[in-house]
C-alpha cells in the first residue's frame, strides 16, 4: 500500500513517556499510532521519554497499525537528540511539528536519511508554503494542527470551522497535487460524539484521509466516517458494471439511478473499492 492508499481513517495521538499507554495502543483500533515526544511530554520527561518509547517499539506488538514518531521542533534543545533517537527506532514515519518550509524537512532529513517523513501543517506560513512542503521529495503525509493554526489566526470556535476553512483548503490541494496523504486535525471535546460525528463527516467530505485523535474513545467513530459505507460500495460496483457493459457496446458513457456515469466516475469508484479491500486486508483475521 501507498502513502495514499494505506488506510489512515483513525491517527491516535499516544505519549511516548507513558508504558502503560504504550502497551494499550497495542490493542486499539486504530490505523496509525503518532508516539509523542512532543506537546504529551512534560519537559523534565522528553530525554526519559526517547529510551520508554525505543523500549516499546523494539518489542513491538502493534501489527498493522502504521508507526509513527513526534519529535521536538529541530531548533529546541531536545529536537535533533529526538531525530537522532527516533530514526534508531526504525518507525514507519516521523512527523516534525512546525513545517513552515521544505528546508525544515530537509534538515530534518538530512539527520534521519531516507525515512518517511510527516509534516505538521499547523502555522499560517505553512498554509501559505503548503505546495512546497507537499512536493518534498520525502513526505509521506501532512497532519493538521488545528489548535496551533487557530491560535496564531486568533479565531473563534465554530463547529463549522469557517476560520480554518481556507488553510484547510489549501492543504487538501497541496497534498493532492503530489499524492501525499492528509489527515485532518483534533477533534478536543472527546465526550462529544455528535461533534465529532459531524467534523469526521466534514473532513471525509472535503477529501481527508482520516483524523488524528487524541482519546480512544474516539476510535470508533473516526473509523466508521473514513469507511466507505455498504450502500456506496455497492453503488460503486454497479457503476463499474455499467460503464464496462457501455463499452463492450461501443458507448463512451452509461446511466446509473438516472446519472450518467463517465470513465471520472468509475476512476472514483474502484478507488472506493481498493479503499475497502486495504481497510480490509489491515484488520485482524477473526480467531477460529
Amino acid at each position: 500500500m501507498t502513502a495514499t492508499t494505506r488506510p489512515l481513517r483513525s491517527v491516535l495521538y499516544i505519549p511516548g513517556s507513558k508504558p502503560r499507554a504504550l502497551d494499550k495502543a497495542r490493542g486499539l483500533a486504530c490505523d496509525a499510532v503518532i508516539f509523542d515526544l512532543e506537546d504529551a511530554v512534560s519537559p523534565d520527561e522528553k530525554v526519559a521519554a526517547r529510551e520508554t518509547l525505543a523500549e516499546a517499539l523494539a518489542e513491538g506488538g502493534y501489527g498493522a497499525r502504521m508507526r509513527v514518531v513526534r519529535i521536538n521542533e529541530l531548533d529546541t534543545e531536545w529536537g535533533a537528540d529526538d531525530a537522532r533517537a527516533a530514526a534508531a527506532m526504525q518507525p514507519d514515519a516521523i512527523l516534525l511539528p512546525k513545517v513552515g518550509s521544505p528546508a525544515d524537512l530537509e534538515a530534518l532529513a538530512e539527520i534521519v536519511g531516507d525515512i518517511p517523513l510527516w509534516a505538521m501543517m499547523e502555522t499560517p506560513g505553512a498554509m501559505l508554503n503548503a505546495a512546497a512542503i507537499a512536493g518534498h521529495r520525502q513526505l509521506q503525509a501532512m497532519v493538521m494542527g488545528t489548535n496551533d493554526l487557530a491560535k496564531d489566526l486568533q479565531t473563534r470556535f465554530r463547529p463549522d470551522r469557517l476560520p480554518l476553512i481556507t488553510g484547510l483548503g489549501l492543504c487538501l490541494l497541496a497534498a493532492k497535487a503530489h499524492g501525499v496523504a492528509i489527515i485532518d486535525g483534533v477533534y478536543n471535546a472527546f465526550k462529544d460524539e455528535d461533534g465529532l460525528n459531524a467534523e469526521c463527516a466534514q473532513g471525509r467530505d472535503m477529501g481527508f484521509d482520516g483524523k488524528t485523535l487524541i482519546h480512544p474513545a474516539q476510535l470508533d467513530i473516526a473509523n466508521a466516517a473514513f469507511t466507505p459505507s455498504e450502500e456506496e460500495a455497492a453503488l460503486a460496483r454497479r457503476q463499474i458494471d455499467a460503464y464496462e457493459e457501455a463499452q463492450a457496446a461501443g458507448q463512451g458513457v452509461a446511466v446509473v439511478d438516472g446519472k450518467i456515469v463517465e470513465n471520472l466516475h468509475v476512476a472514483t469508484a474502484r478507488e472506493t473499492l481498493a479503499k475497502l479491500a486495504a481497510i480490509a486486508a489491515m484488520s485482524p483475521e477473526p480467531s477460529p
